[in-house]
C-alpha cells in the first residue's frame, strides 16, 4: 500500500495542477518576469487555511484547478459611472471587447493592452510588470498575485505624463457560467502627472486581478471601483502601489454580494511627504447565497512624513462574514509618520460575523499611529429618535446604515463618483428591506 502523502506534497501537486491547467504566456517583454513569478509561486505553493493570513478566508475555490460554476447574473441598474465623462475599455470573460469600448487615444494617455504589447520585446511596462507584485510578497507571501503575473493573458498598461483628459473606466462582465479571468495591469504615473481610474462589473465566475501603480514624484492617482452584483462570482484582487515623494494614492472599493471576495491592497510609501488613502464598504446578505468578504492590507512607511488611511466598513446580515486584515508598518527612519487604520461591522442580525486582525508594527519613534476595529448593531437609541420623528423603520434603518458607511465614501474625492456610489448603496438597501 503506497505511503500517505505528507502536507507538503499534497500543496505541491495541488500547485503543480493548478499550473498545468493554464495556458501560460511566454517571450515578449514580460518573459522573464512571467518566468519569475511562476518559481515564486511554485516555491510558495497554494495557500491553506492553517497560512496566517488565510485562516480567516478559505482560498478553495481559488485554489480549484477550474472554476467552480457561478450564474450570470442580469443587473437591472444603468451602468454605474453612467453620468460621467470617461474612456470605457470594456472586457468580457477577461477578454477585451474592442466592439464595447471606446478609442483608448481618446484619455489623453498611453494605453496600450498586455495581450498586444507582450509580443514586443521591448516596452516601458517593463520596469513595472511584476515589479511591484515581487516586491509586496515579503514579509507576506501572495501566491495568487504571482500566480496572475505568470499567467495573465490580458490588461491594459497605462503611462500618464499630464492631467489625462478624463477618467479610464474598465468594465468587466461576466459572460459565461464557468469563465476564469486573470487581468493584469499596470499604471505608472509619470512626475506631477494625475489620472482616475475607475473599475467596476463580476468580470468572470472566478476573478484574479493584479494592478501595479507607480506614482513618481507630485503625482496623483484616484482609484474608485464597484464590485459587481453577481451572487455566485469569487474574486481575489491585488493593489500593488509604490508612492513617491509628494504624491497622492486613493482607493476605494464598494462590495456587494458576491460568494468570496478578497480584495488585497499593498501600499509602500517610498517618498517623503506622500499620502496613501485606501477605503472600503461592503454590503452582504447570506439570506440566498453565502457572503464572505475580506479586506487584507499591508501599508508600509519607508520615508518621512508620509501619511496613511485605512477606512473600511462592512454591513453584514443573514449569516454574512467580513474579515479585515490590516496593517501598518513603519520602517527605521520614517519619522513624522501619521498612520490611521479603522475597521467597522455593523451587524444586521445574530448570525453574522466580523473577524478583524489590526496590526501595528513600527521601529522608528517620532511617529503618530492608531487603529482599531469595531463591531455592533443598529444604534436602537438613534433608530428610536427616527422613529419618533415619523421616519418608517426601514428607512431609518438604511439612514443609519449609510451614515455608519459616510467615512469610507467620504474618502472618494470626486463628488459625482461619491454621488454614484451613494445611489447604489441606497438601490441595494432598497431591494433588502426587512
Amino acid at each position: 500500500m503506497a505511503a500517505p502523502m505528507r502536507k507538503d506534497e499534497g500543496r505541491a501537486a495541488a500547485t503543480e495542477a493548478r499550473i498545468a491547467a493554464l495556458d501560460l504566456p511566454k517571450g515578449g517583454f514580460s518573459g522573464a518576469a512571467r518566468a519569475d513569478a511562476l518559481a515564486r509561486f511554485r516555491a510558495m505553493g497554494l495557500p491553506g487555511r492553517r497560512d496566517e493570513y488565510w485562516k480567516y478566508t478559505d482560498p478553495a475555490p481559488l485554489n480549484a484547478v477550474a472554476a467552480p460554476d457561478a450564474a450570470v447574473f442580469a443587473a437591472d441598474e444603468a451602468p454605474i459611472f453612467g453620468a460621467v465623462d470617461r474612456l470605457t475599455l470594456v472586457f468580457v470573460d477577461g477578454v477585451f471587447d474592442a466592439d464595447a469600448s471606446d478609442d483608448p487615444a481618446l484619455a489623453g494617455v498611453e494605453i496600450t493592452r498586455l495581450a498586444e504589447a507582450a509580443r514586443s520585446d521591448i516596452h516601458w511596462a517593463q520596469e513595472l510588470y511584476g515589479v511591484l507584485e515581487a516586491r509586496g510578497q515579503s514579509p507576506v507571501a501572495r501566491p495568487f498575485a504571482a500566480l496572475n503575473t505568470a499567467a495573465a493573458t490580458d490588461g491594459v498598461l497605462i503611462r500618464v505624463s499630464g492631467a489625462a483628459a478624463k477618467p479610464v473606466h474598465l468594465v468587466y462582465r461576466h459572460g459565461a457560467p464557468t469563465s476564469d479571468a486573470i487581468l493584469h495591469h499596470c499604471v505608472k504615473v509619470e512626475p506631477g502627472a494625475e489620472l482616475t481610474l475607475l473599475e467596476s462589473g463580476p468580470a468572470a465566475a472566478r476573478f484574479n486581478k493584479v494592478l501595479e501603480v507607480d506614482i513618481a514624484e507630485g503625482g496623483r492617482f484616484h482609484h474608485v471601483r464597484a464590485q459587481g452584483r453577481d451572487h455566485e462570482r469569487r474574486a481575489i484582487t491585488h493593489v500593488f502601489a509604490r508612492v513617491a515623494e509628494g504624491a497622492l494614492f486613493k482607493s476605494f472599493t464598494l462590495t456587494a454580494n458576491g460568494e468570496m471576495t478578497r480584495n488585497e491592497c499593498v501600499i509602500e510609501i517610498a517618498g517623503d511627504d506622500a499620502v496613501a488613502h485606501v477605503a472600503g464598504a461592503a454590503l452582504g446578505d447570506g439570506r440566498t447565497r453565502k457572503f464572505h468578504h475580506d479586506d487584507t492590507v499591508f501599508v508600509t512607511h519607508d520615508a518621512v512624513g508620509g501619511e496613511s488611511r485605512q477606512v473600511f466598513k462592512k454591513v453584514l446580515k443573514n449569516g454574512a462574514t467580513g474579515v479585515f486584515q490590516g496593517k501598518i508598518l513603519v520602517k527605521p527612519g520614517a519619522q513624522k509618520t501619521d498612520g490611521y487604520q479603522i475597521s467597522q461591522a455593523l451587524l444586521l442580525d445574530e448570525d453574522s460575523q466580523f473577524l478583524a486582525k489590526p496590526e501595528l508594527e513600527i521601529y522608528a519613534d517620532d511617529v503618530q499611529c492608531s487603529h482599531g476595529s469595531t463591531t455592533g448593531a443598529i444604534d436602537e437609541t438613534a433608530l428610536f429618535y427616527l422613529r419618533s420623528r415619523g421616519v418608517p423603520r426601514e428607512e431609518a434603518t438604511a439612514l443609519l446604515i449609510l451614515s455608519f458607511l459616510a467615512d469610507a465614501i467620504a474618502e472618494i474625492e470626486d463628488e459625482r463618483l461619491a454621488a454614484d456610489i451613494v445611489a447604489r448603496l441606497e438601490a441595494w438597501l432598497a431591494r433588502r428591506k426587512r
